[in-house]
């Protein structure tokens, strides 16, 4: 079991490193161009929106359906407007906070906290793979099914660390600022993977749960924050932010369908 656990830890630590890889990309922007910026929010956006649905709400569907006694489409739906009503519930208290704080503190706070709470069940899910290996499923298939879901995460992970890093940047922030911050969203990920192997019977069943619930929460923040914002421009680059969103969600599917 302990090997397991490192061996979880591991590969989330992997999946933590892409993450700043991701977030690394802002380091070429030596001062932000506004259509630049619009594309890469608008990327950032079709990212969100793809990973909610092939990388949290199909998994959970899927696991609620063979771990659940509840019926799969009440656990996704009830998961996703939690995640989305605890994000609205997060923005009220930013909110009420603005008299005191700088507005862009909401922005950055929602996004931040969006991307985290989407890291959290992707480090579970790997670590339930692991986790897994030791009830009969420890063969040459198994390891290889757990590998593969880790280097399909680690692979999401890089578009996301640039969907956090680029807007800081957008906001003022310096590009070393921005690349702490960014890769800092995916930290959660190695300590959810050693708890999701320690717990996998318990994890197992929270799992969907927990899939939707991040699924809720990207949705809110990609379509309430993200897309408004990269549409500033809009009358004079009608499509730049279009295009943007298009091809991140394509990037996403094409990943997430490609490593199954």
């Amino acid at each position: 079991m302990n090997q397991l656990v490192l061996m979880a830890l591991a590969a989330t630590l992997g999946t933590w490193l892409i993450t700043a890889l991701g977030a690394a990309t802002v380091v070429f922007f030596k001062s932000p161009n506004p259509k630049a910026m619009n594309l890469m929010l608008g990327f950032a956006s079709g990212v969100m929106i793809a990973a909610s649905f092939w990388s949290l709400l199909a998994p959970a569907i899927e696991q609620a359906n063979e771990t659940s006694k509840i019926p799969a489409y009440l656990v996704a739906t009830a998961g996703f407007l939690c995640g989305a009503l605890f994000m609205w519930g997060s923005d009220k208290i930013v909110t009420f906070q603005r008299a005191r704080v700088d507005e862009k503190i909401n922005r950055i706070f929602m996004l931040i906290l969006s991307i985290t709470l989407h890291n959290i069940p992707e480090g579970l899910a790997v670590g339930v793979a692991f986790g897994s290996l030791q009830n009969g499923n420890h063969t040459a298939e198994g390891l290889m099914g757990a590998i593969t879901i880790a280097v399909g995460i680690g692979l999401q992970n890089f578009p996301e660390g640039a969907a956090v890093s680029v807007p800081l940047r957008r906001e003022g922030y310096s590009r070393k600022r921005s690349f702490l911050l960014g890769q800092a969203s995916g930290i959660v990920e190695p300590v959810a993977g050693v708890i999701g192997a320690c717990l996998v019977v318990y994890v197992e069943a929270v799992l969907p749960y927990a899939l939707s619930f991040a699924a809720g929460a990207m949705i809110l923040v990609a379509v309430h924050e993200l897309i408004p914002e990269c549409q500033r421009n809009q009358a004079a680059q009608p499509y730049t932010a279009t295009m943007g969103i298009i091809s991140g969600f394509a990037l996403m599917m094409l990943l997430d369908v490609m490593l199954g």
